[in-house]
């Protein structure tokens, strides 16, 4: 199988979807810092389902992807590309912010990802990101018994081949010139051995365990190149 083959088959196995948890963390954070502006731009947008989240504070939404997920919004605006490849096609500056749900864990290269992200946005622009928390309750007891990170058992590969800690992204976050950088957590957390989640009140007691997903984001530094 080519490494076009393969990027494929992982954008397929992600079947283009997150949870209404994660879009409703995105909006969240971009309603608390009052993000609003001409374009937001959807990297690894699967089927655009984040768009309802947004439409009301961005005049443009564009989606990129490897495939157009056949959920894809028809009337929005789509630009297809390997994200491997290290080039999201378009101009630089052009997006007053860039999202990526549940996408950093997908790629090869998480640095050259996250620098193609800060490539897109204006000097003052946002970049979003987030994935899977490995320091959740869930993840950590499943490291230890089976000595992987909760989301990167098995079953999960190819399509999740990248995991990244907290301590992570804002490293990178920071190397791409990104200030600013704050973290937030989903709020919902699945329980071990169940199909049941916590109840919001023991997230707001510990959010770092009992959350599923992080985000984080950042402020493009205005003199970096």
């Amino acid at each position: 199988m080519s490494p076009a083959e393969t990027t494929v088959q992982r954008a397929r196995q992600s079947l283009g979807l997150s949870q209404e948890a994660i879009y409703r963390m995105v909006s969240d954070a971009i309603e608390e810092y009052g993000l609003t502006g001409g374009m937001v731009v959807d990297v690894g947008c699967g089927e655009g389902r984040l768009k309802r989240h947004l439409s009301k504070r961005f005049a443009r939404y564009v989606g990129v992807d490897v495939i157009r997920y056949n959920g894809f919004p028809e009337t929005s605006e789509f630009l297809e590309t390997d994200l491997d490849t290290g080039r999201i096609p378009m101009p630089d500056g052009v997006a007053d912010v860039a999202v990526s749900v549940e996408t950093i864990e997908h790629v090869e290269n998480p640095r050259g990802f996250v620098r193609e992200l800060t490539r897109i946005v204006k000097p003052g622009g946002w970049v979003i990101l987030t994935t899977p928390n490995q320091l959740s309750f869930l993840s950590l007891l499943t490291l230890l018994v089976r000595g992987q990170f909760g989301a990167f058992q098995g079953t999960d590969y190819p399509a999740h081949i990248t995991a990244l800690l907290e301590v992570d992204l804002k490293r990178i976050l920071d190397e791409c010139g990104l200030a600013s950088c704050v973290t937030r957590y989903s709020g919902r957390g699945r329980m071990a051995l169940t199909a049941r989640h916590y109840p919001p009140w023991m997230a707001k007691l510990s959010a770092r365990r009992f959350s599923d997903n992080l985000l984080v984001l950042g402020r493009r530094i205005s003199h970096h190149s």
